[in-house]
């Protein structure tokens, strides 16, 4: 009996030690174990509304349905400016608003529709949540904001998986030969 329940024990303290080695690692790459990123939700919702379409998945901008969007990585809007932005809009831009009610029943930028007198942003086309819109600007916030220039790495973490799209940002050194051009 002494002998089950010291091997019992040794199992448990085995059990228990490669639990510890495995949360350690994960907190070393960042990640807690078994959480998920809270900003997961805005990188979904960021993909669903298309804000891609415009400011591309590494938020750098460029060209896209609404002009030149501006870039989210050099942006100096605080949480509570990118908010308003997403639900508002730019007036006077390509920048669509998000909010339902905005400008009609909600006051965007102290004006409604009728004192845009021409600057009215374009209205997007699906509406977000007040949490929706909150958790875009989180993950902005986490992932783009202050960023330098888009890596593999944050490719294939936006993808979440490995993606073509990503292959331009592969470094000569990193960049397998299936994935280099071949030569004629």
């Amino acid at each position: 009996m002494m002998i089950f329940g010291h091997a019992y024990l040794a199992r448990a303290l085995l059990a228990c030690i490669i639990g510890i080695c495995f949360s350690v690692t994960d907190v070393a790459h960042g990640q807690s174990a078994g959480t998920p990123d809270p900003t997961d939700a805005g990188k979904a919702i960021f993909k669903r509304a298309n804000c891609m379409g415009c400011h591309k998945w590494h938020g750098n901008g460029g060209g896209g349905y609404g002009g030149d969007a501006l870039s989210l990585r050099k942006t100096e809007l605080t949480r509570e400016l990118i908010i308003e932005t997403i639900g508002c809009g730019r007036p006077g831009t390509g920048m669509p608003f998000f909010l339902r009610g905005a400008y009609d029943t909600i006051k965007c930028y102290g004006a409604l529709q009728a004192d845009m007198a021409g600057n009215m942003p374009p209205e997007a086309g699906s509406f977000l949540r007040g949490n929706d819109i909150e958790a875009v600007a989180d993950y902005v916030l986490a992932h783009i904001k202050g960023r330098s220039e888009p890596t593999y790495a944050e490719c294939i973490g936006f993808f979440s998986q490995e993606s073509r799209a990503c292959n331009v940002y592969k470094t000569d050194s990193a960049a397998s030969p299936e994935n280099k051009p071949k030569e004629r």
